[in-house]
């Protein structure tokens, strides 16, 4: 396996799935190649490479509708594409790497592998998954800790299955998608801003989709927010909500800074 045919791609809001895939990639490659899918270069460098690390969130046992749409957007260049699909998650995942594979297997890629990984739910507008700042440096160890073993797997030409079989599948569309897919089924429009903005302009500058925009000194959202939560993780006011009413907890990932940052 050589770094210069294998590229990571990712989808990643508070940095969660970020630092997953850039320590994967350096531990395989020694070097951190990696690109987020709304930087422009992401296309190029997938029409590149050999193998490819597709790297997301998973919402509610699904995909987000961004890297759906990225799929579909760059269809004709799957085909033949070596595919191993990586997944983060707060809790539970089902078939969170399984999701991505199904959709990529019909532009002809080759799923070569699926990794889950559970990570710290950082920053949310719901009181579900808050845990406290030594139990997230512990889930941060034991993430970092599967990734490296994962590494050293992979460099031997031996892929993890996670999320890629018939159990998993069922436990992810009974488990959530089923009860949440109409979340998951496309960019939302509900995203909420509060009077306690301060027109700072951090939203608008680190939102992938350009959704928020700042007029007459208040960040004003669109209708295509890709839920990567991204934007409440910045405001230093804790003035955005989307499927909450308030900002519970709020942390940047750079907290956890690990040797590949």
């Amino acid at each position: 396996m050589k770094g210069d045919i294998m590229t990571g791609i990712y989808m990643s809001g508070t940095g969660n799935t970020r630092h997953c895939i850039m320590r994967l990639m350096y531990k395989i490659t020694g070097c951190a190649k990696v690109f987020a899918i709304e930087d422009p270069d992401s296309v190029n460098a997938l029409r590149d490479a050999e193998e490819v690390v597709l790297a997301y969130p998973t919402q509610f046992s699904n995909i987000p509708y961004m890297v759906r749409d990225y799929i579909n957007k760059n269809a004709s260049l799957w085909q033949d594409k070596k595919v191993i699909c990586m997944a983060t998650m707060g809790a539970f995942s089902g078939d969170g790497a399984g999701c991505a594979a199904r959709l990529l297997t019909k532009y002809g890629a080759k799923i070569v592998g699926g990794i889950h990984i559970k990570m710290p739910d950082a920053v949310s507008d719901s009181k579900m998954l808050k845990r406290s700042q030594e139990e997230n440096e512990r889930i941060v160890r034991e993430a970092d800790f599967k990734i490296d073993r994962i590494a050293e797997q992979m460099k031997d030409g031996i892929y993890p299955r996670d999320g890629l079989s018939a159990v998993s599948h069922v436990a992810g569309l009974f488990g959530q998608r089923l009860w949440f897919y109409s979340k998951t089924q496309g960019y939302k429009d509900n995203l909420k801003i509060s009077d306690a903005c301060c027109g700072c302009g951090l939203c608008a500058e680190g939102c992938p989709m350009g959704n928020i925009r700042i007029v007459d000194g208040k960040a004003c959202a669109g209708k295509s927010c890709a839920m990567c939560y991204r934007c409440i993780s910045r405001c230093p006011k804790k003035a955005i909500t989307l499927l909450g009413k308030e900002v519970v907890e709020q942390m940047r990932y750079d907290r956890y800074a690990s040797e590949t940052e």
